[in-house]
């Protein structure tokens, strides 16, 4: 028995010091939002631990970081920003507890829509901002996770080839998903819907559909916009508003009486992204018949 202890110790030790090397920890990942996180750990799988800065219910307009985030931000090597609204207002701040960090815009290689108000008088006073929310296209996250591969592999180039296999396992789930979603909207009558906050301009642009929003840019609509936005709606038999659990749904409910339509919940900021995406098209196909 002794000598089998001996034997095996001297085997570790003819081994030098790669046998006792302890497995490197994973990288430390930032994000904006929870989508993101799923899209970072199905590329970077168990080599990234990755936070997010806008928890469930919490709204990326309106955001503030907390000081164990800023805290845990200075041990980051990586941001993923996003373009939601709190980045324009944080995002030097952010940078600047932590120099070192790398931060990676996810907008990148993108072509951004502008978010268009649904009334002309809106209109005259909006200066086409871009639309920040690329995530609810599944072909946009693509490019995403793409991204996410490249700056990884940059950074631990010892495990390019585990990051290239979890992205091309995420590409055919998004592109699965994109086809599923394509074929559910297609026989849809109604193509035009409305929403509180413009949150599905990009999903609304890849499937044919068209989004009218109530809000624009953290605004909430007057009296006279909500009469003007009412009469569009009967006008163009309009019965469904979609409103999100982050805002108030006071006003899309108001709007939803006066058209003896209803408000229904979707979220485009939900953690399980394939499974949500997959879950509003079907609440939208139903909605919208």
């Amino acid at each position: 028995m002794q000598w089998s202890i001996r034997l095996a110790l001297a085997l570790l030790l003819a081994a030098g010091p790669l046998a006792w090397a302890a497995p490197a920890a994973p990288m430390t990942v930032f994000v904006s939002i929870l989508p993101q996180r799923y899209f970072v750990e199905r590329v970077g799988g168990d080599r990234v631990a990755v936070s997010v800065m806008v928890g469930p219910g919490q709204s990326p307009a309106t955001y503030e970081p907390t000081p164990r985030q800023m805290a845990h931000l200075s041990e980051a090597q990586i941001y993923f920003r996003i373009g939601v609204p709190f980045e324009d207002v944080w995002m030097n701040r952010l940078t600047s507890s932590n120099p070192g960090m790398r931060v990676a815009d996810a907008r990148e290689g993108l072509q951004l829509r502008e978010m268009r108000p649904a009334t002309r008088a809106s209109a005259r006073h909006h200066h086409g901002a871009p639309d920040p929310h690329i995530w609810t296209s599944p072909r946009r996250v693509k490019t995403m996770a793409a991204q996410i591969k490249d700056v990884l592999s940059g950074l631990d180039p010892a495990h390019r080839a585990e990051f290239e296999a979890n992205y091309q396992a995420f590409a055919r789930d998004l592109d699965a998903l994109d086809q599923e979603i394509r074929v559910l909207l297609a026989p849809v009558k109604s193509r035009r819907f409305m929403v509180f906050h413009p949150s599905w301009g990009y999903f609304a642009d890849d499937y044919g559909l068209e989004q009218i929003a109530i809000a624009m840019e953290g605004k909430q609509p007057g009296a006279r916009t909500l009469a003007t936005l009412t009469e569009r709606a009967t006008a163009e038999g309009i019965r469904i508003i979609f409103v999100q659990a982050q805002y108030s749904r006071r006003d899309a409910q108001t709007l939803a009486r006066a058209i003896g339509g209803r408000a229904i919940a979707v979220d485009p900021l939900a953690e399980d992204y394939l499974e949500n995406l997959r879950a509003v098209a079907r609440t939208f196909a139903e909605a919208l018949g």
